[in-house]
């Protein structure tokens, strides 16, 4: 259990410590990861960025994700949901282009240059507040690949053990504090699980050494 996102970072950060893990950038997922990647890339002696990707929802039931995709394209799709609810082609290349969009405009508003910095070459740890289905963390890690990064490590404080493994084929390595076998949802993990601001999320990447 974990007080809030802020613990969670050092924890994490302490962990990845422990493992004498090296990076030389760390892109938090916002919003609710910036808490989390503030303490990580301190610790790290680390840049922060950011990494942006949106769900993709279900015709008639926006809240369930049959995706995600990044603001560069990059996308995941639940290809057994998408089956089995007979999604078209038509509405998946609709919403992949909309939400695309949407995250393209989300990561504008975190930085003032366009898109990822220059990663080639570089030792990447994507940071999220924690993994439940996988969705944004596997089209954010397909985003990250694709620039020539040398190693990318996702690292969560916590996480389904199911999804933890399935994200190790997107990653080179995924370390999460916490795999509960009882897992249901990130925020029963955090006493204070509450909502973070794009302000707030944008104070974390500014408050850097």
């Amino acid at each position: 259990m974990f007080d809030d996102r802020t613990d969670a970072g050092e924890r994490l950060a302490a962990e990845l410590e422990r493992r004498g893990l090296d990076a030389d950038v760390v892109l938090g997922i916002p919003r609710g990861a910036l808490p989390v990647a503030r303490p990580v890339a301190d610790a790290l002696g680390a840049a922060l960025d950011v990494v942006v990707a949106r769900k993709m929802g279900a015709p008639q039931n926006p809240e369930l994700a049959i995706g995600a995709v990044a603001s560069d394209g990059s996308v995941w799709y639940n290809d057994d949901m998408i089956d089995r609810m007979r999604i078209s082609e038509d509405y998946l290349e609709d919403v992949r282009a909309e939400e695309a969009e949407n995250a393209r405009q989300k990561a504008d508003r975190y930085r003032e240059t366009e898109g990822l910095p220059d990663l080639q070459g570089k030792r990447v740890v994507v940071v999220d507040d924690g993994v439940a289905t996988g969705a944004t963390a596997t089209a954010c890690l397909r985003q990250v690949q694709d620039t020539g990064a040398e190693r990318v490590t996702l690292a969560v404080p916590v996480g389904s053990p199911r999804s933890v493994d399935d994200l190790e084929r997107e990653a080179d390595e995924v370390i999460a504090v916490e795999t509960p076998a009882d897992f249901r949802a990130v925020g029963q993990y955090y006493r204070n699980f509450g909502q973070v601001t794009d302000d707030e999320a944008v104070q974390y990447l500014d408050s850097g050494p």
